[in-house]
């Protein structure tokens, strides 16, 4: 029988990664020399975001291909439904004669028996502590841990099927728990960036932090800075720690891609890195994500597909991609037919260089989960404009920021009479999307009344 012509799927996944932290995308000290391989030798998306900036939900979106209010899961609703596993990437890739696997933090609840269902091997590894002891006593860092195991995975498993490999680093998301060291790295990153001062973060200056809304200044965003990023000593200690967990990530990267190569596997498998959420890491005064502004919404999005061309490879792409554009592209990669309700549409086309008509100019963005220090929001970020409105404070409050001339988004123009017909079209087209998605979805914990009537007086 001839062997299977579809190829491997190698997705990996890194927690709390500022998209600009890298070096293929010019940072001027984090060093990740095998994620800018790929992306010399793949390509890379400049405008990746997801639609919910936090773990939970962001991870729901990439299994299910659905943004937070059609999944409706988040930190403390019900388990995912099993409509929605059932649609999953794994899953159907699974049904579509795929092996499929997962290593790492999975972050999502789902009915009993929904693990079995998507994966024939699932190996789930959470941080705190993210050293473990082995059975030799030594202590052994989660991120290598999980490199480890998913290289047993690809050891084990060549019965002639294809195969999709999911690996979910901890890293680098803080440990919350340990207010002294933040960001523990692997041990042979020590001393990297010893000698090194960090510069200053992008948007660090009081003014910054001053022009936000008293309801973002008393947020779980600010309670971090204080944990992380307060003092000049505490910025350089963490933001150091911050690299280098990056990059012993990418070090750990480099050796689970060396190992498809030993494999003979390399020119089989399609690879690809991303984020789950974006990080303040200090900009605005804020520590985290959750809110709608860039750092918290953009994330690294890596392709790399052996089988194209070498005069296609390392191309930067502007248009627009999301984490709900992933479980499509697996799926299309593997041959399988994506399913109608999928929300994100495949970048397989764009990663080969082929044209697409009508591809995205905006998309739709929220924040429900039910936690009194982080503000509710929806919103639609688009290639000149972004629209966000908080619709749980009294009054609501809305932003409006205009990308051309004030790319940082310092200024909100929300309240400024000059714009209000991009406001009204922004505002529009929210509602546009909202309805699509699900409406003014209650999420368990939400109180929809005020919602409801937050809404009406806006309308």
């Amino acid at each position: 029988m001839a062997a299977d012509p579809r190829p491997n799927i190698l997705f990996f996944l890194s927690d709390d990664h500022r998209a600009d932290v890298l070096g293929c995308a010019r940072h001027p000290v984090v060093r990740t020399p095998h994620l800018d391989e790929l992306a010399r030798e793949g390509v890379r998306f400049s405008n990746a975001f997801v639609t919910t900036s936090i773990c939970a939900a962001s991870r729901a979106s990439l299994f299910t291909g659905l943004v937070e209010r059609s999944h409706r899961y988040t930190f403390g609703t019900p388990p995912l439904d099993r409509e929605f596993v059932d649609r999953s990437y794994p899953r159907l890739l699974r049904q579509a004669g795929y092996r499929t696997g997962f290593v790492g933090k999975f972050g999502v609840r789902v009915p009993s028996g929904a693990v079995e269902a998507m994966f024939d091997s699932y190996v789930p590894l959470n941080r705190n502590p993210y050293f473990k002891k082995q059975a030799d006593g030594a202590l052994r860092h989660l991120t290598e841990i999980i490199g480890d195991k998913a290289i047993e995975f690809l050891r084990e498993g060549n019965d002639g099927r294809p195969f999709c490999l999911s690996v979910s680093f901890n890293a680098a998301h803080a440990e919350d728990s340990d207010k002294e060291n933040h960001f523990p790295w692997p041990r042979q990153e020590d001393g990297l960036y010893e000698s090194m001062t960090m510069p200053p973060p992008l948007l660090g200056e009081p003014a910054d932090f001053d022009s936000q809304p008293e309801f973002l200044k008393q947020s779980m965003n600010r309670d971090r800075f204080f944990w992380r990023w307060d003092t000049e000593e505490k910025y350089q200690k963490n933001v150091k720690a911050y690299y280098r967990m990056i990059t012993g990530l990418d070090r750990v990267i480099g050796r689970v891609v060396a190992a498809l190569e030993e494999l003979e596997l390399r020119d089989d498998t399609i690879v690809v890195f991303s984020g789950d959420n974006g990080y303040y890491q200090a900009s605005r005064g804020f520590a985290g994500k959750w809110s709608h502004y860039e750092e918290s919404l953009r994330v690294p999005l890596i392709l790399h597909d052996p089988r194209t061309p070498k005069s296609r490879r390392g191309r930067v792409i502007e248009k627009m991609a999301l984490n709900i554009d992933l479980p499509a592209t697996f799926l299309d990669y593997g041959g399988a037919a994506v399913p109608r309700s999928y929300q994100g549409s495949s970048v397989k086309p764009l990663a080969a260089g082929e044209p697409v008509a009508d591809w995205r100019t905006d998309f739709f963005c929220e924040h429900l989960f039910d936690h009194a220090k982080i503000p509710k929001w929806e919103g639609v970020r688009g290639t000149r404009w972004t629209y966000a409105r908080y619709f749980q404070q009294k009054p609501g409050y809305e932003f409006l920021h205009d990308l051309h001339a004030d790319p940082l988004q310092r200024r909100n123009l929300a309240a400024d009479p000059r714009y209000r017909t991009q406001l009204a079209e922004a505002r529009r087209r929210c509602d546009q999307l909202l309805d699509a998605y699900g409406g003014v979805y209650s999420l368990e914990k939400i109180p929809t009344t005020r919602y409801l009537q937050t809404r009406q007086q806006r309308d």
